[in-house]
């Protein structure tokens, strides 16, 4: 890729990091690719040679070029990117279109997680915590479809998935949820691209995150567990990682979770 793309740069050092690392975050340069020389990216950004180089040491940094004697700069793997720092988590939150393969390392990760995240939850959410995510929740369904509000329904879904975290009342996943954030940002307003047009989807989402609502409310572990994975099935048919089909509704209602537990209790 060439600079021609890149918009104009402003803000000394730290401005020419942030534009160059979300243009890397975006899939600008794919990892392996030769990163643009110092003087081109002098001459393109009119800037001087030790604003370029300390941007690039704030990007050898944070793990997204590697600078090598002779070779100059290549892009690392995204397994090398920090993604978890402050920095790079700021940079993600602004990007209208995060690299597809990124969105997916984040996604598996919170498949992987939120669903035990979510049991944690409905076994330790308190009166405060259950109140933060009814009213998540009730700010999703009153924004919802709504494009004019539609950063605020994004703002009330992450939200909603920051209350579970803190609903474990366990330090380090409540630590984890928070430095998720933007990563989680980037996910949600991806996927809310999508379902703005579509009434159904968006009805859908709305419809497990309340079943993942009541499973924590009603303190069942196994209902929350099943329930945060129909919610991330959701979005991962929204970003197009799985067809529809592969991820419809796993999770009965709550109510009839209920009534089967008691149907094989007596």
């Amino acid at each position: 890729m060439t600079l021609v793309s890149l918009p104009r740069h402003q803000g000394g050092a730290d401005g020419l990091a942030r534009l160059l690392g979300q243009a890397l975050l975006s899939g600008h340069w794919r990892p392996g690719e030769t990163f643009p020389r110092e003087r081109d990216l002098c001459a393109h950004f009119e800037v001087s040679r030790n604003q370029v180089r300390n941007a690039l040491a704030t990007l050898v940094a944070l793990g997204l070029i590697e600078r090598t004697a002779g070779r100059g700069s290549v892009v690392c793997e995204i397994g090398e990117w920090h993604l978890l720092d402050p920095l790079v988590s700021e940079w993600m939150t602004s990007i209208e279109t995060p690299d597809a393969e990124l969105l997916r390392e984040i996604f598996a990760f919170r498949y992987s997680a939120e669903p035990a995240v979510a049991r944690l939850a409905a076994r330790a959410a308190e009166a405060e915590d259950l109140e933060c995510l009814e009213a998540a929740f009730l700010g999703m369904r009153r924004t919802a479809g709504r494009p004019e509000v539609s950063t605020q329904h994004a703002e009330y879904d992450v939200a909603f998935h920051d209350a579970i975290y803190r609903a474990t009342h366990n330090l380090v996943w409540r630590q984890m949820g928070h430095l998720l954030r933007p990563s989680v940002i980037a996910l949600i307003q991806r996927s809310q691209a999508h379902l703005q047009p579509l009434h159904d989807g968006l009805e859908d989402s709305l419809a497990r995150h309340g079943r993942l609502l009541e499973a924590i409310r009603c303190r069942d572990g196994d209902a929350a567990e099943a329930a945060a994975a129909d919610v991330l099935g959701r979005t991962a048919i929204d970003l197009g990682i799985v067809a529809d089909a592969a991820a419809r509704p796993a999770t009965a209602p709550v109510a009839e979770h209920h009534a089967h537990a008691k149907e094989h209790s007596e």
